[in-house]
């Protein structure tokens, strides 16, 4: 089955000024006992490992963490936000008024697998589609972030949740169907790591329910269990 584990690195750099590193690093490994925690590096960074939905939780956990900062911490910012507004004082109506709309917007974030997220985004593509609301993802290795952009107004506001709902249904819906096959390229040379690639790319055709996904090292197959063994079958012969 696919996504059993994956591997994500955290930073924990925005926590250094309020709490201790590594009471923090204690209590998530209370909070996630399924987890498997790397060393704490000088940089604030730490490697964890374990299921999705685990991780998920973690992610949940530790943005409730950062919201509870003191608002010392939340005022860094500000005196960067005066100045352009200062800036933005000489130029048209226009521009001021959609600089104080941009600073009313409102940011729902769900945390997807990335093979999820490419998944979706191939064969789902209307889940990241909303009016009023601007939908992007950030893929950090086997972990997406995907931040919803609605505007602070209470339509824009429900269509961002919708919109966060929609795209949650739909991620544990995948979960429960899809299957990765991954095809290494460690014993392969360069030339026929490219015939690999290429017959994945001509099979597409013959298989357009199955996302390829070509990297470097190895090429994975995500699809429907039927799907990607039949595809993987036609790559062997």
């Amino acid at each position: 089955q696919v996504f059993l584990c994956v591997t994500s690195t955290l930073s924990m750099a925005v926590f250094r000024d309020h709490l201790v590193l590594e009471d923090l690093v204690e209590e998530m490994k209370k909070q996630s006992p399924a987890l498997d925690f790397g060393p704490l590096q000088p940089d604030g960074q730490i490697s964890v490992q374990g299921s999705f939905p685990a991780l998920r939780e973690l992610r949940e956990f530790l943005l409730f963490k950062a919201k509870s900062l003191p608002e010392e911490g939340k005022r860094e910012g500000k005196p960067h936000q005066r100045l352009r507004r200062k800036q933005q004082e000489h130029r048209g109506a226009t521009e001021t008024r959609d600089s104080v709309e941009d600073e009313h917007r409102e940011t729902q974030v769900v945390i997807l697998d990335t093979d999820i997220y490419h998944y979706m985004r191939s064969f789902l593509p209307k889940t990241f589609q909303a009016s009023d609301v601007v939908i992007s993802g950030v893929p950090d290795g086997d972990i997406t972030t995907v931040c919803i952009e609605s505007a602070g107004r209470k339509a824009g506001a429900a269509q961002g949740l919708r919109a966060k709902r929609m795209i949650e249904n739909s991620s544990v819906e995948l979960q429960r169907v899809l299957r990765k096959e991954r095809i290494c390229f460690k014993e392969h040379s360069r030339a026929e790591r490219q015939r690999y690639k290429q017959l994945c790319e001509r099979l597409k055709p013959q298989r357009p329910e199955v996302l390829v996904l070509p990297y470097d090292t190895h090429i994975d197959l995500v699809g429907t269990s039927a799907a990607v063994l039949g595809f993987s079958e036609e790559v062997k012969r």
